[in-house]
């Protein structure tokens, strides 16, 4: 496979050692591309339901894949989340080109970029909030599932697929996660610190906003 050449590559939440993790996919997209920078934006391995008796081939594949950009001199940042919140002690730990940190200040594109995981701004309890991550990684696993069977029962009635699972963990995020707070606190504290722009995780609600501040570069996440 030919591989795309880009400069920075950011990914998150990608759960490795859950059922709701999309590995192979994950894989596929690796694979496809040939980064400068790879940021790995938190919770990439999920040690609050890591379990011995589930890590499936696909999960391991994706780690080796990123051992492999190492090796083929892609430069890789591993910022902390709080589902692989055991690696903040040996934060700022650097080995070649891994670097393993909480943060990570950039300049993309003229643009200084501030990128961290998000979950510091997350007001729900630590006690709730492995509540709900190991809920809503369950959950979403049945919920690929069921989806899975309906949309095939959909094929075959010749309708357009629909998407159950991500209708409901939208709602999901909205009613503990509160997406929009969330988002204005954060570029509110970007535009303190003078950041052009914002990356993070944590909420699983892929999107980019501009909010405009009335400066000269608005931080956007």
């Amino acid at each position: 496979m030919q591989k795309r050449p880009i400069d920075v590559a950011v990914i998150s939440d990608l759960h490795l050692g859950t059922y709701a993790c999309r590995a192979a996919e994950i894989l596929n997209y690796l694979k496809s591309i040939s980064p400068r920078l790879l940021i790995l934006n938190g919770d990439i391995i999920d040690g609050w339901q890591f379990s011995k008796h589930f890590f499936p081939a696909t999960h391991m594949a994706v780690i080796q894949e990123i051992f492999q950009l190492l090796s083929d001199g892609t430069r890789v940042i591993y910022i902390t989340g709080n589902h692989d919140e055991m690696l903040r002690r040996y934060s700022d730990l650097q080995l070649g080109n891994l670097q393993l940190t909480d943060k990570a200040v950039i300049e993309i594109n003229g643009k200084m970029t501030w990128i961290f995981h998000g979950d510091v701004f997350d007001h729900t309890t630590r006690r709730q909030a492995k509540f709900l991550g190991k809920l809503g990684s369950n959950g979403y696993a049945c919920l690929l599932a069921f989806n899975k069977f309906t949309n095939w029962l959909m094929k075959l009635a010749g309708r357009e697929k629909i998407s159950l699972s991500g209708k409901i963990m939208q709602q999901f995020n909205k009613r503990f996660v509160k997406i929009e707070a969330f988002e204005t606190m954060i570029a509110e504290l970007a535009i303190e610190k003078k950041y052009d722009c914002v990356i993070c995780g944590h909420i699983h609600q892929p999107g980019k906003r501009l909010i405009s501040t009335g400066l000269n570069h608005p931080p956007a996440i």
